[in-house]
């Protein structure tokens, strides 16, 4: 049997240090997206017993994934625990996540509830199960951080999810609203943060498949036809791939809203509008001149202040945890 050549030899290992360049990068961007979130929104502080809200799929298995990685080297300390809800789905593998949770050495909770029978009984056949489904879940989550003393609940929520959102409220809520990376529950006594909300979909895609998550899916939800979010989400992949940037470009909006220019009257005082009065947000009188559209560039003046620490620093190596 001959040998492999040499020529071919370096050409394997140029592509798997490529490919180890290329993993290298993802991690490291997704890590900045995620510390860069915490920090713009405060969303984890020092003493924080955070709960990640861990379903199987792959954005939470990232979530965990990346928080852990943080949590080694950030220097303010906090605690994980993670959670999964057995909606008792028929056919639910209830073993990988325990294995997997144990093989991490990490403090867990699995919580089983019957909220499928639920579901199922409740809505119509050909309805679509989201909205129960999503209370029922919020309701058994915000009680088990009540009983582990969870201070803040993280959910793997990324940047499309909540752009998908937001066009879901525009199209059949008529409302100017999406999914906000940080969140007091109605009742004041939960908070819940999305530290994904920066990150892309596709890039969790490539992050799952490079560490190999034991991923499993929600027949619940992926089953059902004619799904809304379905619809908006396959409408703004298509726009992603004919125009690159505009994703981008939409939830970079979200961050630089400006109420005059819009046309809700609780949001800003059209009706006190006065000449000489106090001059409208800074915007620009679009009355009869000329807009001009271009691709706006992340600007570090209108983002908001961030905490002197950042959760992207580096621990004092005398204060390190093991």
């Amino acid at each position: 049997m001959n040998s492999p050549t040499p020529a071919l030899d370096a050409d394997a290992l140029k592509a798997e240090q490529k490919a180890q360049y290329n993993a290298n990068k993802l991690t490291k961007r997704l890590r900045h997206h995620v510390g860069d979130a915490i920090n713009d929104f405060n969303m984890i502080e020092p003493g924080d017993r955070v709960m990640v809200c861990l379903s199987g799929g792959k954005d939470s298995y990232a979530l965990l994934d990346i928080l852990l990685g943080l949590q080694k080297s950030a220097p303010i300390d906090f605690s994980l625990v993670a959670v999964n809800l057995d909606q008792k789905q028929p056919g639910f593998p209830e073993h990988v996540l325990p294995a997997y949770l144990d093989s991490l050495g990490i403090e867990y909770r699995i919580v089983e509830e019957d909220t499928y029978s639920i579901v199922k009984r409740v809505i119509p056949e050909g309805k679509t199960t989201c909205s129960l489904c999503s209370r029922l879940r919020r309701g058994i989550l915000y009680r088990v951080a009540d009983e582990l003393g969870a201070t803040k609940i993280a959910l793997g929520h990324h940047r499309d999810d909540i752009l998908q959102t937001l066009f879901l409220n525009m199209f059949y809520g008529g409302k100017l609203k999406a999914m906000p990376p940080k969140l007091l529950s109605d009742d004041g006594k939960h908070m819940v943060i999305r530290p994904l909300a920066y990150c892309r979909e596709k890039d969790l895609e490539r992050y799952a498949e490079q560490r190999e998550f034991p991923i499993i899916p929600c027949n619940l939800c992926g089953s059902q036809p004619n799904l809304q979010r379905q619809v908006v989400k396959e409408m703004l992949n298509d726009w992603d791939r004919r125009f690159p940037g505009r994703i981008e470009t939409m939830f970079r909006s979200l961050q630089h809203v400006v109420p005059s220019h819009l046309a809700d009257p609780t949001l800003f005082n059209f009706a006190g509008l006065a000449l000489g009065g106090a001059l409208p947000d800074e915007g620009g009188d679009t009355a009869f001149d000329r807009e001009e559209f271009h691709d706006p560039q992340p600007d570090a003046d209108d983002r908001p202040a961030r905490p002197v620490i950042s959760i992207l620093d580096s621990r004092p190596k005398d204060s390190a945890c093991g």
